[in-house]
C-alpha cells in the first residue's frame, strides 16, 4: 500500500530557515549543502556552541538545526557532487540550495540535447524564470521543498511542499542511505 508521509514540521521549519538565510544574501549565489542535525543532540554534544547559537532553550526540543557545509568547487555542479557523498549517522537529514532557470512546458520539445546548447537556449528564452530551490530530506523519509521565483521575490510568495523537486530529493535521499557491505 502506498501512502504519503505528512509534512515533518521540524524539517519544513529547517528548510524555510535555510531559504530565509539565502533570501537575505540575495540572488546569484552558489549552490550550498547543509547537514541537518537533531537540535537536542547538538545541545548535548556541543553545549557551548548551542548557547552561542541560542539553541539551548526548551522550545528548541524536537527541532532540526541546519549546518552549512563547505562550498563546492566553482566548477562543480551540485547534482554531480551529491552521488559522491554520504553522511555520518548523527546527521538526521540534509538540505541543498540551488538556483536554476525554469522554462514553460511549451519549451520542452525545443530544448537541444547538447548540455551547453541547452543552457544557452534556457538563458536566452523569453519566458524563462529564475528560481531558488531549497530541498531537504530526513533519514525517516520526510521531504520538504521551498521555491522562490526571482520575479516574485518576497516572503509571501515562497511556495512549499513535500515533493516539488523529485529528482533533487532523490539525490539527497541517496546521500543518507547506508552503504551496503559485500
Amino acid at each position: 500500500m502506498d501512502f504519503e508521509l505528512e509534512t515533518d514540521p521540524a524539517l519544513a521549519a529547517a528548510v524555510l530557515e535555510v531559504e530565509q538565510h539565502h533570501a537575505a544574501a540575495g540572488w546569484d549565489q552558489p549552490a550550498k549543502l547543509y547537514a541537518l542535525v537533531d537540535t537536542a543532540e547538538l545541545v548535548e554534544r556541543e553545549p557551548a556552541l548551542a548557547r552561542m547559537l541560542g539553541l539551548d532553550t526548551p522550545r528548541e526540543r524536537g527541532s532540526i538545526t541546519p549546518i552549512e557545509q563547505e562550498e563546492l568547487a566553482a566548477d562543480q555542479e551540485l547534482e554531480a557532487f551529491l552521488p559522491t557523498i554520504s553522511w555520518p549517522d548523527d546527521v538526521v537529514g540534509c538540505a541543498a540550495v540551488v538556483e536554476r532557470l525554469v522554462l514553460p512546458p511549451a519549451a520542452d520539445g525545443q530544448i537541444p540535447d547538447d548540455p551547453t546548447a541547452a543552457a544557452e537556449f534556457a538563458s536566452e528564452h523569453p519566458d524563462r524564470q529564475e528560481v531558488r530551490i531549497v530541498a531537504g530530506v530526513t533519514r525517516h523519509g520526510a521531504s520538504y521543498c521551498a521555491l522562490r521565483l526571482r520575479a516574485h521575490d518576497d516572503d509571501l510568495s515562497v511556495m512549499g511542499g513535500a515533493d516539488l523537486v523529485p529528482s533533487l530529493l532523490a539525490l539527497l535521499r541517496a546521500t543518507l542511505e547506508d552503504e551496503e557491505t559485500p
